[in-house]
């Protein structure tokens, strides 16, 4: 599983409050290359939704947990089918928990120090957030010292810069509305959203080459 994740390159992350739009997301994302959905525990009635579209989808889309604060909500999530665990801080209950039930977790830092504890904790990918302050070149340098840590960046990640975050050396990209557009999915553009996923997938590809 996290294999497919850093070689696909892309997690959107999502917040809808329905199985029917999650659904729809899901599908035409899918159709343009992204196979991995973080959808966000914020969302209400979010393990029901989340239950339902991992019973949908199968193997075909692979739906992790956002914003998971604390292990009771790992596990909630975990039992309801999310794949993977992602947070925007660093809890050591919710990796243990998570390591436990062998699913990946995602959790969030941002500074050396911080990576590097989520790392040694048993980060499977370390979710650099919010990055949208410090770019590409922040991620190059974090990992000039520490090549063997797999990172994520999330926060303004965007079309025009996911190639430049690739040839710094992130493992994979957290994209949230540059992808998912509120825009898009109201007047349901759903060929408008499998273009966007497409051309992260190409940028990736291509900061890759």
């Amino acid at each position: 599983m996290l294999k497919g994740m850093v070689d696909t390159g892309v997690v959107a992350i999502v917040r809808l409050n329905s199985s029917e739009s999650l659904t729809r997301v899901a599908e035409a994302i899918a159709e343009g290359g992204v196979r991995y959905i973080e959808f966000t525990m914020t969302t209400p009635g979010a393990l029901e939704v989340l239950g339902k579209v991992t019973e949908r989808f199968g193997d075909d889309v692979i739906f992790g947990a956002g914003t998971v604060l604390d292990a009771e909500t790992a596990r909630a999530a975990i039992l309801a089918g999310a794949r993977f665990v992602v947070a925007p801080n660093l809890n050591p209950k919710v990796i243990t928990l998570c390591n436990r039930y062998s699913v990946p977790a995602m959790p969030g830092a941002l500074t050396p120090t911080e990576i590097m504890q989520a790392w040694d904790l048993g980060a499977d990918v370390v979710k650099v957030f919010p990055c949208s302050a410090f770019g590409p070149d922040y991620i190059k340098a974090v990992l000039a010292p520490l090549p063997h840590v797999k990172l994520a960046p999330v926060g303004g990640v965007e079309l025009d810069n996911v190639s430049a975050y690739m040839r710094a050396g992130a493992a994979c990209v957290g994209v949230g509305s540059s992808l998912v557009n509120a825009k898009l999915i109201a007047g349901g553009d759903w060929a408008g959203l499998t273009e966007r996923a497409r051309g992260f997938i190409e940028g990736v590809q291509a900061g890759r080459s």
